[in-house]
């Protein structure tokens, strides 16, 4: 990067004028208060902005404070975050804030590397919270701040790198604003997300066209190089909504750890690619063994449909099949505990994304 002093001037200018121009109206931007930056951020992290307004605003009436957060029933907190996906961002939210209680006096730590150590906090989410509550410059590095400053500058370093964080880093550290730090970082994420778009360069509604070297050149669209990402792994499985004469489901909970960790769902039982398949082929499904613990119970399973549920490294292929008990059959006490229940209030357990789906598609089939 070759910028003077007065282009590194007129760059951060003709930035943040467009920002006081076009800058989106988020709730969280009405404040410098680092909870609440805190939460927006992590709310936003693989989540669109327009989703995370509305639980951003319940969460805040839930949890005014870090202490109403450290001190949050789990249960309540993961329904609220029901529907945002990646729960352990929820989970991490409660043990640091827990930590800010205990190391911090429930003050939220100022300095950048305190801010980094707190639990599930990385190097893009402090910086983001030190610009803007603390208005320190720090550059928050993101996709949007990688693909803006690799077309400006025709950046080579592949941004699926983490070594090429630092590149960026020492570029954004020439560029970013001492005054409007947050605002800076805030800007060109803005940007990224409604001009310099992965897929398109609006370069006529830039502001920074003027610096700008792939424009120039005609090659917006050959940065930010990036390798191509590793391949979600394909899973299979049969759901069973499992169903008793008084209307309730029979769910349970699953693991502590894990994918959807405390999360409760229909039973789940793994199956082959080609026995997942065949039943979406055939429209039926047996009952051969599929529900180990229940197998004298069920007089009908009827397939209901399939589905496809996209983690960040996995690939839920789902069959729903409701299942119907005998008229005579109960649950005894043996088959209860607190990770299985029958229920038909929903609104008080929280539920995972495939779970959702899946209440829905019985909605329908109804």
């Amino acid at each position: 990067m070759k910028l003077s002093k007065k282009q590194v001037t007129a760059f951060q200018n003709s930035l943040l004028d467009w920002y006081d121009q076009h800058k989106k109206p988020l709730p969280w931007r009405k404040t410098t208060e680092p909870y609440q930056i805190w939460i927006s951020e992590i709310m936003s992290q693989q989540t669109q902005v327009e989703t995370v307004i509305p639980y951003f605003e319940r969460f805040m009436a839930k949890y005014p404070t870090l202490r109403d957060l450290a001190t949050a029933d789990d249960a309540e907190l993961l329904k609220l975050w029901e529907g945002l996906g990646y729960y352990s961002r929820a989970r991490n939210l409660k043990l640091a804030a827990q930590e800010i209680v205990t190391n911090f006096d429930g003050i939220f730590p100022e300095h950048l590397s305190d801010i980094q150590s707190l639990k599930g906090i990385g190097p893009y989410t402090a910086a983001a919270i030190a610009s803007i509550a603390y208005g320190q410059p720090e550059p928050a590095i993101d996709g949007n701040l990688m693909r803006v400053t690799s077309r400006v500058f025709e950046m080579t370093d592949d941004i699926s790198q983490a070594k090429s964080r630092k590149a960026f880093d020492e570029v954004l550290r020439k560029l970013i604003s001492s005054e409007r730090p947050g605002d800076f970082n805030q800007a060109l994420m803005d940007l990224g997300s409604t001009v310099c778009k992965p897929k398109i360069a609006l370069c006529a509604a830039c502001p920074l066209a003027e610096f700008c070297q792939s424009r120039a050149k005609g090659t917006q669209l050959n940065f930010p190089i990036k390798t191509k990402k590793i391949k979600q792994k394909d899973l299979y499985f049969t759901a069973f909504a499992l169903q008793n004469a008084a209307g309730e489901y029979y769910l349970e909970k699953r693991p502590e750890s894990g994918l959807l960790a405390n999360m409760w769902t229909f039973p789940l039982t793994k199956l082959s690619g080609e026995d997942f398949e065949k039943i979406v082929t055939d429209g039926a499904v047996s009952n051969n063994g599929l529900l180990p613990e229940l197998p004298e119970s069920i007089s009908k399973l009827t397939y209901v449909g399939n589905f496809t549920h996209i983690f960040s490294h996995q690939k839920w292929h789902i069959v729903l099949v409701k299942a119907q008990p005998e008229e005579h059959f109960q649950l005894t006490e043996n088959h209860l505990s607190e990770e299985k229940m029958w229920l038909t209030d929903l609104s008080a357990i929280p539920l995972a994304g495939p779970q959702v789906k899946m209440f829905e598609m019985l909605t329908k089939e109804k």
